[in-house]
């Protein structure tokens, strides 16, 4: 097929990273011009710029994994090289107009231009089209190339997701009702609360980088029945068990983790304040130590906070050194046990007398859920303390955890961002698979749409962005215990979710005036998909904050070597 082939497409990818390579160094000019510790002002002072490296340096990381799918065979091959040419594209149009921070970029990938031509054209594109949006019985996004062990896995929670999930999914959207416990307790039975907790700990975890595979597994294919009451129900709970993993007391690992696995515990995290979101460090919830050992008190508020009034056990981050000059190094991390509360809003009250209140005075816990156009189901909640006592043995780590924090809940952060990027698929899958059915259905000027060339390309491009992000996640799961592991969460979660909102808004156009009617299932992947790029890290602050300054590190460890 011409300029299709294997070679051609490293060719390209080659090309794309010379520009990415290029454009970093004269970032890391910018931002160290002596060479040394890179400026966040400098930085800053060149956003714009940083931010579309971010997105180029993380789609052609996507690349350089399509390479390797394209070699499974003729279908995977095809996949690859629409998504390579599609992410060059778009590399070449933020280059375009910005030489001054570019420089050359466009001159690099010149030679580029035939594998994107044949790459792209539309003949080529209906002809993917055909072979995956509309095969039949069921659309298809081609082969996962998972191996046995992992395809039972990911059957087993697409049946759940299915049976159990997809039928409350709409009733909860429309009505911001709960998640039904049935919906808990059936992944409870399935073991999916215990994916990441330590086999000798009651969970399925071997220690290995199929772990984190796992997960990513098992959240694409809940997210792809609901984000909203699947998606996200078992992100909750990793993000605590690996931070008790790593930090956690013996002890408290024996407390905790079983009670994890089981679904006994069902977990709520709360790192977020209402002045400082992605910004951590500013974080001023204050944890005050009693004064007779027994533990501390907490005052002040925290937002965002997912599932606060289901979960029976928050994960809390909070100011344990008052010295806020010490930013991220003051923080430690707490396990607060509360009443499980259905609904929109809670209030608890430790009584005067009750331990951290001898001399009187009562503790207090309220939350509200705040109200979002999708997403719903677990809510989000803000929650205020007002000397709301926490034993001491429920610091994470004791006193050896005083002023880990911050370290600890990135064990779980780091690979939340993984798992939105497996959320994101399993979303698109979902839109896909919707726009593909009714693409077949409706009629326009006598035809079904599905034989249209612009509908047939949109499905193309949604096949090859579905399995692009999804060979993304696959790839960074298997390396998350690996030095690259930490920027290659952020990459995926940087790419796909951005593809996700356009994934959904094209099946919702597809359907026409339909996808605008909350009777068809596909405007709730609409306002659910937008939440992708702002959770687990707004997309601008990964870019700007975690990739882009990474890219910057590299070079200049490079340099130095």
């Amino acid at each position: 097929m011409g300029e299709l082939s294997l070679a051609a497409a490293r060719s390209a990818v080659e090309a794309a990273d010379a520009v990415v390579e290029t454009a970093t160094a004269r970032l890391t000019h910018h931002a160290a011009p002596t060479g040394g510790v890179p400026s966040v002002d400098l930085l800053d002072e060149h956003q714009v710029f940083a931010y579309d490296l971010a997105h180029a340096a993380s789609a052609v990381e996507g690349c350089r994994i399509m390479l390797g799918y394209a070699e499974h065979g003729e279908l995977e091959s095809h996949l690859a090289f629409a998504s390579i040419a599609d992410a060059i594209a778009e590399l070449t149009a933020r280059t375009l107009g910005r030489s001054a921070a570019w420089g050359a970029a466009t001159a690099l990938l010149a030679p580029t231009i035939p594998f994107l031509e044949a790459g792209r054209a539309p003949a080529f594109l209906e002809s993917l089209a055909d072979r995956t949006a509309l095969v039949e019985p069921a659309p298809s996004t081609g082969p996962a190339h998972l191996s046995d062990e992992f395809e039972l896995a990911r059957d087993t929670f697409r049946r759940f997701g299915d049976d159990k999930i997809r039928p409350h999914a709409e009733h909860v959207h429309r009505t911001n009702a709960d998640v039904p416990e049935d919906v808990i307790a059936g992944l409870a039975a399935i073991g999916g609360f215990g994916l990441s907790v330590p086999e000798e700990h009651g969970g399925f975890a071997t220690g290995s980088d199929a772990d984190y595979l796992a997960m990513v597994v098992a959240t694409e294919e809940l997210s792809r029945a609901s984000l909203g009451i699947g998606g996200s129900l078992i992100t909750r709970p990793e993000i605590l068990t690996r931070a008790i993993v790593k930090g956690g007391t013996n002890e408290q690992k024996r407390r905790w983790l079983p009670a994890i696995a089981s679904g006994e515990r069902m977990i709520g995290v709360m790192v977020t304040e209402p002045d400082f979101g992605s910004d951590v460090a500013g974080v001023v919830t204050a944890a005050v130590p009693t004064g007779d050992g027994r533990g501390y008190l907490v005052s002040g508020v925290k937002t965002w906070a997912t599932f606060a009034g289901r979960a029976n056990t928050l994960m809390l981050l909070a100011r344990t050194d008052p010295d806020r000059s010490k930013a991220h190094r003051g923080l430690s991390l707490f396990v607060v046990d509360k009443p499980v509360a259905p609904g929109h809003a809670f209030a608890f009250a430790q009584d005067s007398g009750s331990p951290g209140h001898e001399d009187g005075s009562t503790g207090r816990m309220e939350g509200r859920a705040i109200d979002t156009i999708g997403y719903r189901g677990m809510h989000s909640y803000e929650v205020s303390f007002d000397g709301w006592f926490v034993p001491a043995e429920n610091l994470v780590g004791c006193e050896a955890g005083v002023g880990r924090g911050f370290y600890l809940q990135m064990e779980g952060f780091e690979n939340g961002r993984l798992q939105t990027a497996a959320r994101a698929v399993g979303l698109m899958e979902a839109a896909f698979d919707a726009a593909a059915r009714y693409a077949k259905e409706r009629k326009v000027f006598g035809e079904p749409i599905a034989r249209y060339q612009l509908t047939k390309v949109k499905l193309a491009r949604m096949a090859f962005l579905i399995q692009f992000g999804r060979q993304f996640a696959y790839d960074v799961a298997l390396r998350m215990e690996s030095p690259t592991g930490t920027l290659g969460a952020s990459m995926v979660k940087a790419s796909v979710c951005r593809a996700a909102e356009w994934v959904a808004r094209e099946a919702q156009q597809i359907h026409g005036g339909m996808g605008y009617a909350e009777e068809f299932a596909v405007s709730r992947l609409f306002v659910d998909a937008r939440v992708l790029s702002i959770f687990e890290g707004a997309d601008e602050t990964l870019c700007l904050r975690v990739i882009a300054r990474r890219l910057v590190d590299q070079a200049l460890e490079r340099s130095r070597a």
